[in-house]
Protein backbone atom coordinates (compact mmCIF):
# COMPACT_ATOMS: atom_id res chain seq x y z
CA UNK A 1 0.00 0.00 0.00
CA UNK A 2 0.85 3.32 -0.54
CA UNK A 3 -0.35 6.54 1.30
CA UNK A 4 2.29 9.40 0.26
CA UNK A 5 2.24 12.84 0.12
CA UNK A 6 5.96 14.34 -1.26
CA UNK A 7 6.07 17.79 -1.13
CA UNK A 8 8.89 19.72 -3.05
CA UNK A 9 10.11 21.98 0.14
CA UNK A 10 8.62 22.09 3.40
CA UNK A 11 8.57 26.32 3.67
CA UNK A 12 7.33 28.84 1.01
CA UNK A 13 8.99 32.36 1.08
CA UNK A 14 7.80 34.49 3.30
CA UNK A 15 5.60 31.96 4.85
CA UNK A 16 5.96 30.08 8.76
CA UNK A 17 7.29 26.59 8.29
CA UNK A 18 4.54 23.92 6.74
CA UNK A 19 1.92 26.79 6.69
CA UNK A 20 1.04 25.95 2.92
CA UNK A 21 0.65 22.72 3.73
CA UNK A 22 -0.79 22.55 6.56
CA UNK A 23 -4.74 22.69 5.18
CA UNK A 24 -3.92 19.16 3.01
CA UNK A 25 -2.25 17.67 6.20
CA UNK A 26 -5.29 17.94 8.14
CA UNK A 27 -7.30 15.91 5.66
CA UNK A 28 -4.09 13.60 4.60
CA UNK A 29 -3.41 12.63 8.65
CA UNK A 30 -7.03 12.50 9.35
CA UNK A 31 -7.86 10.02 12.73
CA UNK A 32 -3.90 10.34 13.41
CA UNK A 33 -3.21 11.43 16.66
CA UNK A 34 0.52 11.39 16.91
CA UNK A 35 3.32 11.14 13.79
CA UNK A 36 6.85 9.67 13.95
CA UNK A 37 9.45 12.66 12.90
CA UNK A 38 12.69 11.57 10.69
CA UNK A 39 15.00 14.19 11.79
CA UNK A 40 18.18 12.79 10.14
CA UNK A 41 18.66 15.12 7.43
CA UNK A 42 18.76 17.69 10.21
CA UNK A 43 19.89 21.13 8.32
CA UNK A 44 23.10 22.83 9.11
CA UNK A 45 22.62 24.45 12.41
CA UNK A 46 20.26 22.63 13.62
CA UNK A 47 20.01 19.49 16.09
CA UNK A 48 17.84 17.15 15.54
CA UNK A 49 15.99 18.02 19.01
CA UNK A 50 15.45 21.27 17.48
CA UNK A 51 14.53 20.19 14.10
CA UNK A 52 11.97 17.68 16.24
CA UNK A 53 10.92 21.02 18.50
CA UNK A 54 10.17 23.22 15.14
CA UNK A 55 7.90 20.33 13.35
CA UNK A 56 6.01 19.74 16.44
CA UNK A 57 5.27 23.58 17.05
CA UNK A 58 3.71 23.17 13.72
CA UNK A 59 1.67 20.14 13.79
CA UNK A 60 0.45 21.57 16.94
CA UNK A 61 -1.93 24.01 14.67
CA UNK A 62 -4.11 21.05 13.75
CA UNK A 63 -3.67 18.94 16.78
CA UNK A 64 -1.23 15.98 15.94
CA UNK A 65 0.91 15.00 18.33
CA UNK A 66 4.87 14.88 17.12
CA UNK A 67 7.36 12.21 18.54
CA UNK A 68 11.02 12.11 16.59
CA UNK A 69 13.01 9.56 15.98
CA UNK A 70 15.74 11.27 17.93
CA UNK A 71 14.03 11.10 21.68
CA UNK A 72 13.27 7.14 21.84
CA UNK A 73 15.60 4.20 22.21
CA UNK A 74 14.44 2.17 19.90
CA UNK A 75 13.78 3.37 16.09
CA UNK A 76 12.82 0.35 14.49
CA UNK A 77 10.28 -0.37 17.51
CA UNK A 78 9.00 3.17 17.09
CA UNK A 79 7.88 2.85 13.58
CA UNK A 80 6.38 -0.55 13.69
CA UNK A 81 4.33 1.00 15.80
CA UNK A 82 3.67 4.35 13.70
CA UNK A 83 0.25 6.16 13.44
CA UNK A 84 2.18 8.38 10.39
CA UNK A 85 5.56 9.15 9.51
CA UNK A 86 7.32 12.46 8.70
CA UNK A 87 10.22 12.71 6.93
CA UNK A 88 11.88 16.36 6.72
CA UNK A 89 14.20 17.97 4.29
CA UNK A 90 18.08 19.08 4.73
CA UNK A 91 20.43 17.00 3.45
CA UNK A 92 19.82 13.38 1.20
CA UNK A 93 23.36 12.45 1.51
CA UNK A 94 22.90 13.05 5.60
CA UNK A 95 19.17 11.18 5.72
CA UNK A 96 20.05 8.20 3.61
CA UNK A 97 23.36 7.45 5.75
CA UNK A 98 21.79 7.90 8.54
CA UNK A 99 18.91 5.39 7.72
CA UNK A 100 21.21 2.80 6.23
CA UNK A 101 23.76 3.12 9.54
CA UNK A 102 20.67 2.52 12.01
CA UNK A 103 19.34 0.00 9.44
CA UNK A 104 16.09 1.38 9.13
CA UNK A 105 15.54 1.75 5.91
CA UNK A 106 13.59 -1.56 5.60
CA UNK A 107 11.73 -0.83 8.87
CA UNK A 108 10.41 2.58 7.28
CA UNK A 109 9.52 0.62 3.98
CA UNK A 110 7.56 -1.95 5.79
CA UNK A 111 5.42 0.61 7.92
CA UNK A 112 4.86 2.35 4.30
CA UNK A 113 3.67 -1.52 3.15
CA UNK A 114 1.29 -1.38 6.18
CA UNK A 115 -0.32 2.25 4.45
CA UNK A 116 0.89 4.26 7.20
CA UNK A 117 0.39 7.73 5.90
CA UNK A 118 3.91 9.55 5.05
CA UNK A 119 4.81 13.07 4.97
CA UNK A 120 8.16 13.99 2.74
CA UNK A 121 9.39 17.31 1.80
CA UNK A 122 12.26 18.04 -0.16
CA UNK A 123 14.83 15.18 0.98
CA UNK A 124 12.20 13.22 2.73
CA UNK A 125 10.36 13.35 -0.68
CA UNK A 126 13.76 12.39 -2.42
CA UNK A 127 14.04 9.02 -0.66
CA UNK A 128 10.68 7.83 -2.20
CA UNK A 129 11.67 7.65 -5.28
CA UNK A 130 14.28 4.47 -6.91
CA UNK A 131 16.93 6.21 -5.73
CA UNK A 132 18.20 9.61 -4.33
CA UNK A 133 20.89 10.28 -7.67
CA UNK A 134 18.75 13.59 -8.54
CA UNK A 135 19.57 15.26 -5.31
CA UNK A 136 20.35 18.63 -5.49
CA UNK A 137 22.27 18.08 -2.27
CA UNK A 138 26.20 17.95 -1.90
CA UNK A 139 27.29 14.45 -1.16
CA UNK A 140 28.51 15.73 2.74
CA UNK A 141 28.44 12.12 3.94
CA UNK A 142 28.87 8.66 1.70
CA UNK A 143 25.65 6.44 2.52
CA UNK A 144 26.37 2.74 1.73
CA UNK A 145 23.96 2.94 -0.84
CA UNK A 146 22.30 5.17 -3.65
CA UNK A 147 19.17 3.31 -3.47
CA UNK A 148 16.00 4.47 -1.28
CA UNK A 149 13.09 3.22 -0.95
CA UNK A 150 11.36 2.69 -4.38
CA UNK A 151 7.79 3.82 -3.41
CA UNK A 152 6.83 5.82 -6.47
CA UNK A 153 8.59 4.08 -10.18
CA UNK A 154 11.10 7.13 -10.60
CA UNK A 155 13.55 9.82 -9.29
CA UNK A 156 12.64 12.93 -7.44
CA UNK A 157 14.11 16.34 -8.21
CA UNK A 158 12.67 18.59 -5.30
CA UNK A 159 13.32 22.18 -5.37
CA UNK A 160 12.80 22.28 -9.27
CA UNK A 161 13.73 25.29 -11.04
CA UNK A 162 13.66 26.29 -14.78
CA UNK A 163 16.43 28.45 -15.84
CA UNK A 164 16.04 32.49 -15.42
CA UNK A 165 15.54 33.51 -19.54
CA UNK A 166 17.59 36.90 -18.42
CA UNK A 167 20.05 35.19 -16.75
CA UNK A 168 24.07 35.10 -18.40
CA UNK A 169 25.42 32.40 -15.74
CA UNK A 170 26.65 29.60 -18.50
CA UNK A 171 26.52 26.99 -15.86
CA UNK A 172 24.01 23.98 -16.22
CA UNK A 173 20.74 24.29 -15.64
CA UNK A 174 18.49 21.62 -13.69
CA UNK A 175 17.48 19.71 -16.44
CA UNK A 176 20.81 19.53 -18.38
CA UNK A 177 21.96 17.87 -14.86
CA UNK A 178 18.91 15.31 -14.96
CA UNK A 179 19.85 14.81 -18.92
CA UNK A 180 23.43 14.00 -17.78
CA UNK A 181 21.86 11.38 -14.91
CA UNK A 182 19.50 9.81 -18.01
CA UNK A 183 22.67 9.35 -20.00
CA UNK A 184 23.56 7.09 -17.34
CA UNK A 185 20.15 5.41 -16.09
CA UNK A 186 17.48 5.17 -18.20
CA UNK A 187 15.22 6.24 -15.09
CA UNK A 188 12.39 8.74 -15.29
CA UNK A 189 12.73 11.95 -13.10
CA UNK A 190 10.02 14.17 -12.19
CA UNK A 191 10.85 17.78 -11.25
CA UNK A 192 8.38 19.41 -8.63
CA UNK A 193 9.15 22.46 -8.31
CA UNK A 194 8.26 25.04 -5.17
CA UNK A 195 5.06 24.49 -3.94
CA UNK A 196 4.33 21.46 -5.73
CA UNK A 197 3.42 17.90 -4.22
CA UNK A 198 2.58 14.51 -5.23
CA UNK A 199 -0.28 12.75 -3.46
CA UNK A 200 0.02 8.70 -3.77
CA UNK A 201 -2.56 6.38 -3.03
CA UNK A 202 -1.63 3.21 -4.04
CA UNK A 203 -0.45 3.19 -7.78
CA UNK A 204 -2.27 6.46 -8.27
CA UNK A 205 -0.40 9.39 -8.38
CA UNK A 206 -2.15 12.93 -8.54
CA UNK A 207 -0.20 16.56 -8.87
CA UNK A 208 -1.01 18.88 -6.09
CA UNK A 209 -0.47 22.75 -5.77
CA UNK A 210 0.96 25.62 -7.09
CA UNK A 211 2.83 24.66 -10.77
CA UNK A 212 2.96 21.37 -12.91
CA UNK A 213 4.55 18.94 -12.19
CA UNK A 214 8.06 18.38 -15.19
CA UNK A 215 8.49 14.93 -16.40
CA UNK A 216 11.36 13.79 -18.04
CA UNK A 217 11.63 10.75 -19.66
CA UNK A 218 14.56 9.27 -20.86
CA UNK A 219 15.49 9.72 -24.28
CA UNK A 220 12.14 11.55 -24.63
CA UNK A 221 10.85 15.24 -24.95
CA UNK A 222 9.80 16.62 -21.56
CA UNK A 223 6.17 17.29 -20.64
CA UNK A 224 4.27 18.73 -17.72
CA UNK A 225 1.74 17.61 -15.76
CA UNK A 226 -0.98 20.37 -14.19
CA UNK A 227 -1.88 20.59 -10.96
CA UNK A 228 -4.93 18.36 -9.98
CA UNK A 229 -4.04 16.10 -12.83
CA UNK A 230 -3.35 12.13 -12.45
CA UNK A 231 0.61 11.99 -12.92
CA UNK A 232 0.71 8.96 -15.75
CA UNK A 233 3.68 7.35 -16.69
Amino acid sequence: MNKLLLASTSTLFGQPYLSYLLPELKTFFHGVQCILFVPYARPGGCSENEYTLKVRKAFAQINIDVIGLDEVSDPRAALDHAQGIFTGGGNTFLLVKRLYDLKLMDSLNLALDRGVPYLGTSAGSNICGLGMHTTNDMPIVHPSSLMTLGRVPFNLNAHYIEPDKNSTHMGETRETRIREFQCQQKITVVGLPEGTWLRVSDSEIYVRGQHPAVVFKPDETRFEVDSDSILDL
